[in-house]
């Protein structure tokens, strides 16, 4: 037990003896500075710096835009923004693609590039070998109601069936005499209706301008989407007075009549009626004289 008093004593001894740091002038051995110190106060001066050292790093990392160039760190505002840049950019990729399939209808409109139906030729030479006398021609009870609903059909509406789904009527863009009938035989998808230079063209309904520029076969053209898949075209106009993305109203004027574009022989209306990408002739729902 006196021994280990003994070897406490020593301890604390050798910590608490006095020692001197001296800074002399290496030329003139002249004290600059002199320092009394002891073992302990050593130990703790270098324990607190090392936890002050400790501290002020993890502020710096944890509370100051530092981190960010440490290895492993990043800031949480630029992982904000690469999130709402991904994002961004597959809302883009998917109204791209939106726009390209719309852009590839538009341009089915504008050349009147449509598919013929095709049908199978074995088919119909089989069905030339049937018996008509064979064959029960007495109509059924949905045959009999079709054809109720289609003798009831009204001229101005577009299919009886979706009358509730639309809400508008289609008016006359023009009143004329129709020059040139609607002909699927010679590509011709509209009518051209006859009218004086600079005379108003009204939108046939409410909807939004979709395409407004010059073409150099048709001139000034102007293109207005609607409801349920329809689409109106205005060929060969003098000028246009509504731009694209523009809302219009049925009966608005959207430009004048004109003869501009290389297939124009003269001043007139060409008129084409589009429903869900195929042509349909204007004179079953438009009265234009």
């Amino acid at each position: 037990m006196a021994k280990k008093k003994k070897e406490q004593k020593r301890i604390t001894k050798k910590l608490l003896n006095k020692y001197r740091l001296v800074i002399l002038n290496e030329d003139t051995f002249e004290e600059r500075i002199s320092f009394k110190l002891n073992r302990l106060n050593v130990f703790v001066l270098v324990t607190i710096t090392s936890i002050v050292l400790v501290a002020g790093t993890t502020f710096l990392i944890a509370f100051t835009p530092l981190r960010e160039y440490i290895p492993g760190y990043s800031s949480t505002s630029l992982n904000l923004k690469a999130t709402q840049l991904v994002a961004t950019a597959d809302s883009l990729e998917s109204r791209i693609h939106i726009n390209q399939q719309y852009y590839k209808s538009i341009k089915k409109v504008l050349t009147g590039d449509v598919k013929t139906v095709e049908f199978d030729i074995d088919s119909a030479v089989q069905s030339q070998k049937i018996d008509p006398a064979e064959i029960d021609l007495s109509p059924s009870d949905r045959d009999i109601k079709l054809r109720e609903e289609v003798s009831k059909e009204d001229k101005y509406s577009l299919f009886e069936s979706e009358k509730a789904s639309l809400d508008f009527s289609l008016f006359a863009p023009v009143k004329g005499n129709i020059t040139s009938k609607y002909d699927v035989t010679e590509k011709h998808y509209g009518v051209d209706i006859a009218v004086p230079k600079d005379t108003p063209i009204q939108a046939a309904a409410s909807g939004i301008v979709i395409f407004s520029e010059w073409t150099a076969e048709t001139g000034y053209v102007i293109i207005l989407k609607h409801g349920n898949g329809l689409i109106t075209v205005y060929k060969h106009n003098a000028s246009l007075t509504k731009q694209q993305g523009e809302q219009v109203k049925a009966g608005e004027v959207i430009a004048a009549a004109g003869s501009t574009g290389e297939l124009s022989t003269g001043p007139h209306l060409h008129f084409e009626l589009w429903r869900d990408g195929y042509p349909t002739d204007p004179t079953n729902f438009i009265d234009f004289e």
